[in-house]
């Protein structure tokens, strides 16, 4: 029988209720969110493997900020705001790339070096002695834990990585994710829903029997989550004793490798680590992953992700890693609709808001850490536009 990794009960008489239907098309609530949730939270940007050598770079975009982050010559990652000293552009316009020794400006040559200190400007003499480490690129916080490259604007209410995920390090330590090597690269894609829409369906496998025929087949007799709890989720199933009645299934239970290092409880099983507010690192026998969202607006969401695979693989474990993918590919497609349902019901009139199965207990624990970052959830109805920053921020110095 699965177990909980963690001691967490359901509490007796819990609000089922979700957050208010405005929470999710209001843009006043959205630059809250920008501020005190996407700002100040640690973000996968990639891997190690994604910038194996000096000058490999990864950029990614977050609510208005922009991350860079480059290898050193001294093999040292290093994290900046992927801002020019001069004028403000970009530094780097790809989202991942490599170069020789520097970091050059497309737009008047200013140069960088890999350890972000300025090299120099472009025609020096029409500006006064530029000091290097002044005008160097801006940091931003940056941690590596089990080969992920984790940024954070600034300073928030997280700890470090490290200790955020010390509940589940133990486990997780077994897939030796450190030493995995891209699969496929980095994928993004669009989806015209709220940010937390997506979230809310990622937060509960209540829908995997009606929602997801694959993860049924594979696992869904065996499925359970664990909630939020101090930042971290964790969503664990192993393979159905009869698991097969759908093709990618049938041959991925049967070509799903069994490696000498992992410990049985997790030879075949999927498993799944929540991490507040917005990305999840998932674990299978053969890969490693982590997907994310990003909030583009109220009602436009940008998804992201990556996958990664142990860099010596049979041809057996390369055929298992696609057939996962398959069915990760439906599952995803399956979510996204599943998202725009639910976020279009935000608009109706009719809608009165969520009653949570004990099965999405997930869900209602999300929204307790975003309560607690922002009270002004707790409102049922929607203030005025105007005033959602002000009474917050007075709600704020009333907890």
């Amino acid at each position: 029988m699965n177990r909980p990794l963690r001691d967490v009960a359901i509490p007796n008489d819990w609000d089922r209720s979700g957050l208010p239907g405005w929470t999710y098309h209001s843009p006043a609530l959205l630059e809250l969110e920008k501020e005190h949730v996407f700002r100040s939270h640690w973000q996968i940007i990639g891997h190690v493997s994604d910038v194996p050598e000096a000058g490999a770079y990864l950029t990614m975009d977050v609510v208005g900020e922009r991350a860079l982050v480059v290898r050193g010559k001294d093999g040292v990652v290093r994290g900046f705001h992927n801002l020019c000293r001069h004028r403000g552009s970009r530094v780097v316009a790809d989202q991942q790339g490599s170069c020789k020794n520097a970091l050059v400006c497309p737009f008047h040559g200013w140069v960088y070096n890999l350890d972000g200190t300025l090299r120099g400007a472009a025609r020096p003499r029409s500006f006064p002695e530029l000091d290097k480490v002044e005008f160097g690129l801006k940091p931003i916080d940056l941690e590596i834990w089990m080969g992920f490259i984790f940024i954070r604007f600034r300073q928030g209410p997280q700890p470090s990585v490290a200790e955020l995920m010390r509940p589940v390090e133990a486990e997780m330590a077994h897939y030796r994710a450190a030493e995995m090597v891209p699969a496929w690269g980095i994928w993004t894609q669009q989806s015209a829903v709220n940010w937390k829409s997506v979230r809310d369906v990622d937060n509960e496998g209540y829908h995997v029997a009606m929602a997801h025929p694959a993860l049924q087949d594979l696992y869904g007799a065996t499925y359970y989550d664990e909630p939020f709890v101090n930042g971290v989720s964790r969503s664990y199933a192993t393979y159905n004793p009869h698991a097969g009645r759908r093709w990618s299934v049938r041959n991925y239970v049967k070509l799903s490798p069994q490696p000498e290092h992992l410990p049985e409880d997790l030879k075949k099983a999927w498993v799944y680590y929540g991490i507040f507010p917005n990305t999840v690192l998932a674990m299978t026998p053969e890969t490693t992953q982590f997907y994310q969202e990003f909030p583009l607006s109220t009602g436009e969401t940008i998804l992201r992700g990556a996958i990664y695979r142990y860099p010596v693989e049979s041809r057996e474990q390369a055929a298992a890693r696609y057939l996962a993918y398959r069915i990760d590919r439906d599952t995803q497609a399956e979510d996204v609709q599943l998202t725009v349902w639910s976020n279009e019901s935000m608009q109706s009139e009719a809608f009165e808001g969520f009653y949570l199965s004990d099965l999405e207990y997930g869900v209602r624990s999300h929204h307790d850490h975003l309560r607690r970052l922002l009270p002004i959830l707790n409102l049922e109805t929607a203030p005025d536009e105007k005033d959602v920053w002000n009474l917050n921020q007075a709600l704020l110095s009333r907890s």
